[in-house]
């Protein structure tokens, strides 16, 4: 009885000094894994607030030229009006001749250098290669140091894919992907041959975050990061630098959103964080050639990077419940004015 007792001791210490080899081996898991969620935290915010960013000049001397896309409105204006003030003649290309002339004279006045301003007015949806060949004449005579890519288009409102029309669904590829092709191959050669520029592309939390019932435009800008990362390979061995800049909501007239919060901030405060960040991750680590300048934007990025997962089925379905309701207040409001059109014709 002595002698089985001494074996199950032993077998006993045996299975504890396995067990305290895991719980060890565990701990020490759990410990490297919280040290490297901490290291990426104190990244971001050194990446948000403390590193330098490029400086804007890098990229051309003072008699250079920025193109901005959708520059009649929102965040396009705002990216033409800062970089004016930073000394920058401005090529402005959009729609609507009308807001064009308004916005070059708009600049001539705020800003106290001495601006050239240029204007094309151009309708991507159409996708004609007239318009793109009149691009190409202007761009062929100016030194370009900075493009902004940044014309785009949402759907009117929430839709099913399976009821998105064919015309809004051409018009969302033609100008968000398109568009930013044909005018981004009219401009990189010309900073190749320099061997330098800025190309920045305006992309969306839609193409991180699989987007239900906006599944056309949150394709597209998916499209729109893969194509940037690439494009950043590219041209880095050129000196051309190439960012996507991830947004989530901004005041503008595409998000429909009217007073900034701190989730949804100005066009005005989101362009400056854009263009003090230049060369910054921000919320974008792990991501090549992209940036998540704004800070809660990057702070909403990293932390459902970190714990839920961009393409977590918990996280897709909490954005399509969203888009639901957005599309259900739309429709309601669509009856109420039809109705009261009706009222009184």
């Amino acid at each position: 009885m002595t002698v089985i007792d001494r074996k199950s001791s032993g077998g006993l210490a045996v299975d504890e000094n396995v067990i305290n080899f895991f719980t060890i081996f565990l701990a020490i898991i759990g410990f490297v894994f919280l040290i490297a969620k901490v290291v990426s935290f104190v990244r971001l915010i050194f990446s948000l607030f403390i590193f330098p960013a490029l400086p804007l000049r890098s990229f051309g001397p003072r008699s250079s030229w920025a193109i901005v896309t959708g520059a009649s409105d929102g965040i396009g204006k705002e990216f033409s009006l800062q970089l004016a003030q930073r000394g920058f003649n401005i090529l402005l290309v959009s729609r609507t001749e009308s807001k064009l002339h308004s916005l070059a004279s708009e600049i001539q006045s705020k800003c106290t250098r001495s601006n050239a301003t240029k204007i094309l007015a151009m309708d991507f949806a159409s996708n004609k290669d007239d318009d793109y060949a009149k691009l190409k004449a202007l761009v062929d005579s100016l030194d370009i140091a900075i493009l902004i890519n940044n014309v785009g288009q949402s759907h009117d409102i929430p839709v099913p894919f399976t009821q998105t029309s064919r015309k809004e669904m051409k018009d969302i590829i033609n100008i968000n992907c398109m568009g930013t092709l044909r005018v981004t191959q009219i401009v990189a050669p010309g900073m190749v041959q320099r061997k330098r520029g800025l190309i920045l592309t305006m992309g969306s939390f839609g193409g991180l975050m699989p987007t239900p019932l906006l599944a056309t435009y949150s394709g597209s800008k998916a499209f729109l990061q893969q194509w940037s990362t690439a494009l950043g390979a590219e041209l880095a061995p050129f000196g051309v630098a190439v960012e996507l800049v991830q947004s989530y909501l901004v005041v503008s007239a595409m998000s429909k959103i009217r007073k900034p919060s701190w989730m949804a901030p100005s066009a005005r405060g989101f362009v400056k964080a854009v263009l003090g960040r230049i060369g910054r991750t921000g919320g974008a680590q792990g991501w090549g050639w992209t940036s998540t300048p704004y800070w809660t934007h990057a702070m909403m990025q990293w932390f459902l990077a970190t714990f839920a997962g961009l393409s977590n089925t918990t996280v897709v379905n909490v954005n399509k419940t969203m888009h639901e309701g957005i599309r259900a207040r739309a429709l309601r409001k669509m009856e109420r004015e039809k109705n009261w059109g009706k009222k009184f014709s």
